[in-house]
């Protein structure tokens, strides 16, 4: 079997979630990932938690398949090894402080004097230039730097999505960038730089309230879990004390809710719900409407009305519901990989291809492969021991 990106060999001078994620998902594809750690103590990600047996969740779902490579590259040795193993790699991917790469020599100009082919990929919190370059910048801060949480949350309390968003855009455009410099490099036969800012990744995945907001109209409301501007689009409670998710999108739907499922066709020519303005404007009035109809039944009985008018709906699960649900189930899309506590679940990427099954290999221990790669590269024995002498590996 053939994977896309097999034969590809990726070094990543990584930590935390954005270029982590960015590489595990080439790794998914079939690329050797290389990624570079401190030697004792890894990638401090590691240390985040110790919810999966002992080992960190953001570790585990972002550094499987990979291989560890523990460096103190403030070593001139351990440095050399580096670029050495910079000569047979075709990517290099970091997310260190701003300037520590390049300060260390591995600045895409730098490189691409030496190494012609070789497509680098900087991820950092605003970019490679303008006023924010050095400042710091984690995920929480750019979730509110990009607007993120002015949109997000309760009138009275704004709030941070649950997961690492800002680093997920990030790793998403870092890794569609490398996927497109590959091509690119097909065609031309060199490398490129990929600049990529979380602000700018984030900032891309706000364009919607924006626009909503532009030249200086009344930006999205906080409205929790409900729709910022198309109601009744969100949560509603059951009599029985669960939470049904249900969406309207149009007219002809909104009809149909009141005449099937509310059981209340008057509604339809109530002036209040003439139209989702109308309806987003008196949305208290028709919370308290809906809620008083579904008072008198149970979770299942509003998702099988729901379900008979052919109205959007879901669950509003828990993390365990969404461990056991029934569709990733049915889709088989449950896999074992090793890990160092031993084998772990792990969800198969998104995307069922047809030509190849994606890589699950076992996330690696801190420097599993140090020794392997060095020799790999021509390193002798006594290169390795004066390395560990020197608590460079």
């Amino acid at each position: 079997m053939t994977r896309p990106l097999d034969g590809i060999t990726v070094v990543s001078l990584e930590h935390a979630i954005a270029a982590p994620f960015c590489t595990r998902q080439l790794a998914d594809l079939g690329a050797r990932v290389i990624k570079v750690e401190r030697p004792g103590v890894g990638d401090f990600a590691r240390a985040y938690d110790t919810r999966v047996k002992g080992e960190s969740s953001h570790f585990v779902w972002t550094n499987r398949s990979k291989e560890s490579l523990t460096l103190d590259l403030k070593n001139p040795q351990a440095l050399a090894a580096l670029m050495k193993l910079l000569e047979g790699a075709d990517v290099l991917v970091q997310n260190l402080a701003p300037g520590a790469a390049a300060r260390m020599g591995l600045s895409f100009d730098a490189l691409h004097a030496k190494l012609p082919k070789l497509i680098v990929c900087d991820i950092s919190g605003y970019g490679d230039n303008g006023p924010y370059r050095d400042k710091k910048a984690y995920d929480l801060l750019i979730q509110s730097e990009a607007g993120f949480l002015s949109v997000t949350g309760t009138p009275e309390t704004p709030s941070k999505a649950g997961n690492s968003v800002a680093d997920i855009a990030a790793g998403m455009y870092a890794y569609s960038n490398i996927l497109s410099a590959l091509l690119l490099r097909a065609k031309t036969g060199q490398g490129s730089h990929i600049d990529v800012s979380m602000l700018e990744a984030l900032g891309e995945w706000m364009s919607f309230p924006m626009y909503y907001a532009y030249q200086g109209a009344t930006p999205p409301v906080r409205a929790g879990a409900s729709h910022a501007s198309i109601y009744p689009y969100g949560p509603f409670p059951a009599g029985d004390g669960g939470t049904v998710m249900l969406g309207l999108q149009n007219e002809r739907e909104w009809k149909t809710f009141c005449e099937q499922v509310m059981l209340q066709p008057t509604l339809t020519t109530d002036k209040r719900f003439a139209s989702n303005s109308l309806r987003h404007q008196n949305r208290s009035a028709l919370y308290d409407l809906i809620r008083q109809a579904f008072a008198g039944l149970g979770t299942e009985q509003v998702v099988q009305r729901l379900e008979d008018a052919g109205i959007a709906n879901a669950r509003m699960n828990d993390m365990a519901g969404l461990w056991a649900h029934p569709q990733l189930k049915a889709r088989d899309r449950w896999r074992e990989v090793g890990s160092p506590a031993g084998p772990i679940p792990a969800l198969l990427p998104p995307g069922r291809n047809n030509a190849f099954e994606y890589r699950m290999d076992a996330v690696p221990k801190v420097g599993e492969h140090t020794e392997s790669i060095l020799r790999e590269l021509g390193l002798s024995e006594a290169d390795l021991t004066a390395l560990r002498q020197a608590q460079a590996i």
